[in-house]
Parts: structure tokens; C-alpha cells; sequence
């Protein structure tokens, strides 16, 4: 039986944003395989690409979640929200979300990427956003995906390669541009900050 939309004391529905926030603040510690590891192969490897700083490459190693705003077509931010993540051989950060999002829509539209890591007052940097059908990019996230997180790993919300195959996710690649200032918040309907710093 449905509940009534609007009840006083209705029960708020466990959507997949909320699932991914609950998860962060109380599996943070479950986590199966930290993107430590990550960042050490790529930083070993040598491997040329994103420009990630020394301050987001250590933000990076020690979080469970990324909060990620995109741009409107007003120039301001959208609404930050929590996503998983894991890091390719370039510290590139790896996503995924389904085609109907708004951060899908955005990124089709060259809208660039602003992430905070770990927390919504976390280290922030400006990124460019791309839609991919690299294979390579898809198989790391589904391979990557239970490893990091219990919840993926019992089932809830686990990204596999027949959902990209069929176009029911997409994989969405983040290269970091710039860092923004310590303490840059995420304010919805606020002018976004760009790719190039302005002085």
C-alpha cells in the first residue's frame, strides 16, 4: 500500500544519493579496498594526465565519496551531491551515473565539473567532464566499484558491464584542472567557478 504524499510523519524514500551520503558517513571504515592503493600505482607508474595536486592526491587517497556540482546553463552551480568514485592510471576520477541525470545532460553540453572530496567543506577542485565509451574506463569502475564499497560489493546499487553495455549508465571521466581555494563551499544557484582562474 502506498504511503500518502505529504503524510506528517511519511517515512522519506532511501533513494540512491541518500544511499551513497548514509553510506560514506557509516561505511567510511568497511570500505574494502581504499583508493590509496590507487593512487600509489598511478604515482608509481609514472603515468602522465590530470594534473592533481599534492593536497588532492593525499584528500584523494583517504576518501570514500566525491560531492560533484556541474554547471547550469545560467553560469551558476547546481546542487552538490555524493558519488562513488575510483582513479585511472592518470588520477583521472571516475564516475558513473544514469543517461537521464542532469549531470549527464550537463557534461553532454561541455559543462565542467566541480568536486569536493570527502566532504562537502573538503579540498575542491574544477575539472573537465567527459562521457566515454572507453571499455577500459567502464571494466576498471565495475572491477573497482565492489572493491572499494561493502554496498557494492552485497549488491546495492553495483554498476556491472552489461548495464554500460546496454546504456543504463554511463561512465563520465573527470580530469582535474585547477584547485580551488581551502574552504570553497558548494552553494546551489551561485555563479560557478571556471576552468581558467580569473583575477
Amino acid at each position: 500500500m502506498k504511503r500518502a504524499r505529504g503524510s506528517g510523519g511519511g517515512r522519506r524514500m532511501l533513494t540512491r544519493r541518500r544511499m551513497i551520503a548514509l553510506g560514506s558517513a557509516v561505511l567510511t571504515g568497511l570500505a574494502i579496498a581504499p583508493v590509496t592503493t590507487l593512487v600509489n600505482a598511478a604515482t608509481e607508474s609514472g603515468a602522465g594526465g590530470a594534473q592533481v595536486s599534492e593536497r588532492d592526491l593525499d584528500a584523494l587517497s583517504k576518501a570514500s565519496v566525491l560531492y560533484i556540482a556541474t554547471v547550469r546553463k545560467d553560469g551558476n552551480q547546481s546542487t552538490a551531491a555524493p558519488v562513488w568514485f575510483t582513479l585511472a592510471p592518470d588520477h583521472s576520477v571516475l564516475i558513473q551515473t544514469a543517461p537521464t541525470t542532469w549531470k549527464a545532460k550537463r557534461v553532454r553540453r561541455g559543462s565542467p565539473m566541480i568536486v569536493w572530496i570527502g566532504k562537502l567543506q573538503g579540498p575542491a577542485f574544477v575539472g573537465k567532464a567527459e562521457i566515454t565509451e572507453n571499455p577500459a574506463v567502464s571494466h576498471q569502475i565495475v572491477e573497482d566499484f565492489p572493491k572499494r564499497y561493502l554496498m557494492a560489493r552485497l549488491g546495492l546499487h553495483t554498476p556491472t558491464q552489461a548495464m554500460f553495455d546496454q546504456g543504463k549508465i554511463l561512465a563520465i571521466v573527470i580530469t582535474p584542472v585547477r584547485d580551488l581555494r581551502d574552504g570553497f563551499k558548494s552553494q546551489s544557484g551561485t555563479p560557478a567557478p571556471g576552468l581558467e582562474h580569473k583575477q
